[in-house]
């Protein structure tokens, strides 16, 4: 999906200096792009293969929202602190440039045994790391990560022992 390049804008040095941000707002701004990208996405064997998707905080919720809609899908999301109420599993994670913590209810994931996570980017690999983590601390399984973008010389990717599809690499 070579169009999707136009509309990812990148802005150097945020959140801080060294990161080139990878804005991915622009797809979802171009209604026929973005319908055309979630179908792509929904047809993945990774999708296919699991009984629900999780999806993580905040961007991964649109794109990981539409895949659910579109497939019929529960959707679970990984939450950052303080937002998701009644027992939570939460486990700290490093991104590239600091440290964060997610949260997953657990009561959501516990009639479930499979899932697809759901991000906007892959970068380092710190965020599904943690939420792999997470979901396996439950004795549940990962099916793989579906992505749109990936930043392939942070090698993200080599952290996981499932498969991982993105629609896009830089």
């Amino acid at each position: 999906m070579e169009e999707l390049r136009d509309l990812i804008f990148t802005y150097k040095d945020f959140p801080k200096k060294g990161i080139d941000f990878k804005d991915v707002m622009g797809i979802i701004q171009s209604p026929e792009i973005f319908r055309k990208l979630i179908s792509k996405m929904s047809l993945s064997e990774i999708v296919k293969s699991s009984e629900a998707i999780i999806s993580i905080d905040a961007r991964g919720f649109i794109f990981g929202s539409a895949i659910a809609l579109n497939t019929s899908m529960p959707m679970i999301v990984a939450r950052k602190p303080g937002k998701l109420p009644g027992k939570i599993i939460e486990q700290k994670y490093n991104l590239e440039y600091g440290k964060n913590t997610l949260s997953i209810q657990e009561k959501a994931i516990e009639k479930f045994n499979s899932f697809v996570i759901v991000d906007d980017l892959l970068a380092t690999g710190g965020t599904v790391e943690c939420v792999a983590s997470m979901v396996r601390s439950n004795c549940k399984e990962i099916k793989g990560l579906i992505t749109v973008v990936e930043l392939n010389s942070l090698e993200g990717r080599k952290k996981f022992n499932f498969p991982v599809e993105s629609m896009i690499s830089y």
